[in-house]
């Protein structure tokens, strides 16, 4: 059986930093390959607290290759990059219609928005609540929401809640759990 592999796709400034790093290391620890993409190509992202981070392939690249999940960073202005780049949107449709799994974090859910990807529930940065509740979403409070194929959670705190149910999803609870102890994590 082949790894199961997911996708971070980064703007060219502006993702959050913690989203990106937490969740790629938790889904390699669980057996899931990450490939970092740089929507504009594989140059050094700068991320929103001014880390950089060099992405591992381009997204014209990657979006030629199939993933078991995709997921968006939060951060600014990277989400709303991400909300405006219709090329993001054609991957996170050919993803939907594939019944595959679609993960967004912090104020990233304004991408699902913005580029028509439906969802019963969500969660996201409270700084875009209003704007998700206009479009139509019904919206929880809790940290990670999973609505269908649709993962999503609040933001940097919850990174690791949110990589953890990723795991979950794609290999298992006892997988998940065996990752908790040795990252001294208190979920």
């Amino acid at each position: 059986m082949a790894a199961k592999r997911g996708l971070i796709i980064m703007s060219p400034k502006g993702a959050e930093e913690m989203e990106v790093i937490i969740t790629g290391d938790v889904l390699e620890r669980g057996g899931i390959h990450v490939d970092y993409a740089g929507l504009t190509g594989a140059e050094p992202v700068e991320c929103a607290r001014k880390a950089r981070i060099v992405p591992s392939i381009a997204f014209d690249d990657a979006q030629n290759k199939e993933y078991d999940i995709v997921i968006l960073p939060g951060g600014q202005p990277g989400s709303n990059t991400l909300a405006e780049t219709p090329k993001v949107g054609d991957l996170l449709k050919k993803q939907a219609d594939a019944g595959k799994w679609i993960g967004a974090i912090c104020a990233a859910p304004i991408a699902l928005l913005s580029h028509g990807i439906k969802t019963e529930v969500l969660t996201s940065h409270p700084s875009v609540k209003d704007q998700l509740v206009k479009g139509g979403y019904t919206y929880s409070e809790d940290r990670v929401v999973v609505s269908g194929k649709v993962i999503t959670s609040r933001g940097p705190g919850t990174a690791f809640e949110f990589a953890l149910k990723i795991v979950e999803l794609l290999e298992g609870t006892e997988k998940a759990n065996s990752l908790i102890e040795p990252m001294l994590l208190k979920i």
